[in-house]
C-alpha cells in the first residue's frame, strides 16, 4: 500500500517522537510505500523562515532526512490542485488541503493525527 504522511507526522517521526502504533506499524513495515510531499517542504520551510518551527539544518536537512529514512518524496501535481476545488472547506490551512488533495488525487491513505481529516472524503489512518 502507499501512505502520504501529514507534515506533523513526518517531523514527529524524524524528531523521534511518539506516533500511533497503527502509524509506526506502517512506517515500520518495510513492504508499504511511504510518502513526503514537497508540500511539507515547503511548509517546513516557511514556518522555520519565520521562526515558528525550528528544526536544525532548515529545510535542507528535513529533506535529507526523509530520503535517509526511505521515505519517497512527490511533487505537487496538476490532478492534485485539480482536486482541490472539489474539496469542502474543512480546512483553511492551505496545506491541510494540499495534503488531504494529493491523497485523494494519487489513492494513498493519508497518515495523520489532524481531527479533520475524516471530514474529506479521503482514506485516513491514525
Amino acid at each position: 500500500m502507499r501512505y502520504l504522511i501529514d507534515t506533523h507526522v513526518a517531523l514527529w517521526i524524524l524528531k523521534g517522537e511518539p506516533i500511533s502504533d497503527k502509524a509506526k506499524a506502517i512506517i515500520d513495515d518495510v513492504s508499504t510505500e511511504v510518502f513526503v510531499s514537497i508540500a511539507t517542504a515547503w511548509e517546513i520551510a516557511l514556518k522555520v523562515g519565520l521562526g515558528k518551527l525550528k528544526y536544525d539544518g532548515g529545510v535542507r536537512d528535513f529533506l535529507d532526512d526523509v530520503r535517509l529514512n526511505d521515505f519517497q518524496l512527490l511533487g505537487v501535481e496538476e490532478s492534485h490542485i485539480e482536486q482541490i476545488e472539489a474539496l469542502p472547506y474543512h480546512h483553511r490551512d492551505p496545506f491541510d488541503r494540499l495534503l488531504i488533495a494529493t491523497a485523494i488525487a494519487e489513492d494513498m491513505t493519508f497518515l495523520s493525527a489532524d481531527e479533520n481529516v475524516p471530514m474529506y472524503d479521503v482514506k485516513w489512518l491514525w
